[in-house]
């Protein structure tokens, strides 16, 4: 008897180690599974970025297969064939890159300006009512003058060089990094805030720890948004006498009647606007990972 009932306990335990053993080794293959996207994850992610190439694409082949055929001559709005033959002989020259550079750097130049002003002026009239009341009125009425009408002030005060074409730029930009930067911080929840009171955070501290991580989606979106508008306001600097530059290129290919010459220049600006505005995005991800975002699908993002 003894020995059935130490026979029973060994059993018992055995039982117990393999139950176990079984669970772990279910929880440790679940783990595994959820780590390891499968395959057809892994097509998605990669078929992404290819994806927003699929419209521009299809519309450049349907075009070029319509003057083929003989639907449209091509005169006005060239094939995709054409513009890339224009786009390499102006590569090959070299003047597709000094004028693309050219455009870049005053953008550069301008942009800079434009965030740090816009910045410091949203911050400030965003913390404080009275700075508010005094600032945020005349701003908003000259965030209404189109940029056109900027242009012959500043040649007057400026010349037509490059302070007036980089401050045309920054007056584009500054707009809408104030309005993002000063609607983010009247937007903070007053509860964070309180809960940094709460645990006697510095004045450095709270602004580290809570109002920087509050403000800086919307903040990334002001200056997609403010680098989107200082590429349009880029066009109407280089129309101020400009003899280098994107928006001159768009300029002589009017004056010459070259029209494949226009929309390589279009496509030029659609190309670079694009990747600049990536970068931002890019440099911002690593800061905007502790969101807890959904998208459209309702899937975490």
């Amino acid at each position: 008897m003894p020995d059935l009932r130490a026979r029973c306990v060994q059993a018992a335990g055995l039982y117990r180690v393999s139950v176990m053993s079984i669970v772990e080794m279910t929880v440790a293959a679940q783990a595994r599974t959820a780590d390891r996207p499968t395959q057809g994850k892994r097509l998605v992610r990669h078929a992404r970025p290819a994806l927003g190439l699929l419209l521009p694409v299809s519309l450049a082949v349907a075009w070029e297969i319509a003057v083929r055929i003989g639907i449209s001559d091509g005169r006005l709005v060239p094939p995709p064939s054409v513009i890339f033959a224009t786009f390499a002989d102006l590569a090959r020259t070299g003047e597709l890159q000094r004028h693309a550079l050219a455009t870049l750097a005053r953008v550069a130049a301008g942009f800079g300006i434009g965030v740090a002003i816009g910045t410091l002026a949203g911050a400030i009239t965003g913390y404080s009512v009275f700075i508010h009341r005094l600032l945020d009125p005349s701003l908003q009425a000259l965030r209404a003058i189109p940029s056109i009408a900027w242009v012959p002030l500043f040649i007057l005060w400026l010349g037509i060089f490059e302070a007036s074409k980089v401050t045309l730029i920054a007056v584009g930009v500054f707009f809408p990094v104030y309005l993002g930067v000063m609607g983010a911080v009247m937007s903070v929840d007053r509860k964070i805030v309180e809960v940094g009171r709460a645990f006697r955070l510095s004045g450095a501290a709270m602004v580290r720890r809570i109002l920087l991580p509050a403000v800086l989606p919307a903040y990334v979106i002001a200056l997609r948004s403010g680098l989107g508008l200082g590429w349009m306001f880029v066009v109407a600097a280089e129309f101020m006498g400009a003899s280098e530059g994107l928006g001159y290129l768009l300029v002589d290919g009017q004056q010459l009647g070259k029209p494949a010459q226009i929309v390589a220049a279009i496509v030029a600006f659609a190309v670079i606007g694009k990747t600049t505005d990536w970068m931002i995005a890019a440099a911002a991800a690593p800061l905007l990972r502790w969101e807890d975002r959904f998208s459209a699908q309702g899937e975490e993002s």
